[in-house]
This record gives structure tokens, sequence and C-alpha cells, in this order.
């Protein structure tokens, strides 16, 4: 699996920086910039310290709408504070989630927001699912650098396992059973049903590829029944 950090506006180079040893550190190289440069000042490379090819590849992205579209799976790290986000992943079930999904999916990415606002709820929604670092206490928080190292560190064991070819990768199935999901809830009207839509977004990227196909057979017999009830 192909597997990409993505900094969401950046505004200090220091912090590229540090996520870009750490990510050296651990074995992870694809960096995704959006809508920033950070990376390419002299201050983000004197605390990369030795991963400055890491800043020297990393991408630019106008959005994070941009950067994630050849992605398959998308991860947000978020303050468990956001009222509107309920569902969280910890760091060690984010490992297991993608320990599953390297089987069978492509590409995988990790989003980090802003060092001040972090993401807003519209990127938040762009993603598949969200996470957080659970602390003692809301300050002192973890700076980028250091929720960046986190993440690294947990997820470095995934860089050592080979994934499975017997299941050949199949990034849209994931897409396909959310926007279909989407379509039924308009289509039974419950869309207005804030806590039930959020709940629904949140806990599909939960599922594991057998989950999948198996919610996908079950709403075609839904919709099968409805066409009928219809006719």
């Amino acid at each position: 699996m192909r597997f990409s950090l993505i900094l969401v506006a950046p505004a200090r180079p220091e912090n590229v920086g540090a996520a870009a040893r750490a990510m050296k550190t651990m074995g992870f190289e694809e960096l995704r910039i959006v809508e920033s440069q950070a990376h390419l000042d002299p201050a983000a490379r004197r605390v990369a310290h030795g991963a400055g090819e890491i800043l020297d590849k990393a991408t630019q992205w106008p959005s994070l709408a941009a950067a994630l579209e050849d992605i398959d799976f998308s991860i947000a790290t978020t303050a468990r504070s956001r009222a509107k986000f309920r569902y969280y992943a910890t760091p060690q079930q984010v490992e297991s989630q993608l320990a599953e999904k390297q089987q069978w999916l492509g590409s995988a990415a990790l989003v980090f927001g802003r060092e001040d606002t972090g993401l807003t709820n519209e990127e938040l929604e762009l993603v598949d699912l969200l996470t957080g670092i659970p602390m003692a206490a809301d300050y002192p928080s973890l700076n980028l650098g250091q929720a960046v190292m986190v993440y690294c560190y947990q997820l470095s064991a995934l860089r050592q396992v080979t994934a499975a070819q017997a299941t050949p990768a199949d990034g849209q199935q994931l897409a396909a059973l959310r926007q279909r999901v989407n379509l039924l809830v308009a289509r039974l009207e419950v869309s207005d049903d804030q806590k039930l839509v959020d709940w629904l977004d949140q806990r599909l990227g939960l599922l594991q590829q057998r989950d999948t196909a198996m919610l996908h057979r079950l709403l075609h017999d839904i919709e099968k029944k409805l066409i009928d009830k219809n006719a």
C-alpha cells in the first residue's frame, strides 16, 4: 500500500521539517503539502536534519480535496472537542484498520491540519476516518511535529508487513459504498437526521473488506425492494 502524509496549510517551516524528520526516522517517504510553501523555507531543512530528500520530493496541492483525489482511504487527525464529530479511532485502532485495508486497497493517507485551527469541518468530511491522540489534559497539546511522530511511530510496523496478493486492490469499493449509502439516505428522506448521517459517514471507514462487500449486497437488496414497491 502506498502511504502519504498530508499537511494542510502548515505555517511554521520548523514544524514541516520536524514532520519530515519523523517520517524519515520511521520509514515513510511521501509528503504532500496543501496551500503552503513552508517546506521550501531554509528553516524547514535545518530542522529536518538528514531528511532533506523528503522535503525535496514533497508535492504541493491547491486543496485537500485535490490531494486526496488518487487516495483510496484517508484518515484525518482532529481534536476530540469538535462537537459535530463523535467517533474517533485511536492511533492503535488506525494501525489495525490500515493493517487490514492494505490487503485490498492500493493507497492511504494521513492528514494533519493547521497548527492553530486544525482542519475545517468541510475538510474533515472529505476523509474516511477520524483519529485523535488521547491525552491526559487538553493543554499543553502536541504540536504538529510531535503529532506526526506519534503516528509515524505507531504505524511504522506496517512498513515491515508485505501485503498479501491473494485479493486484488479495489480502491473504489469503499467510495462506491459511501455514494450508495448517501443516495439511499436521500431516497428514504432521512437526510435531515444529522446524527444518523454523521454516524453512517464516520462508521463506514471502519468497515473491513468482507463487511463492505456484505453491505453492498444488503443495499442492493434494499434498492431492489424499493424499486419493486414503487413499480
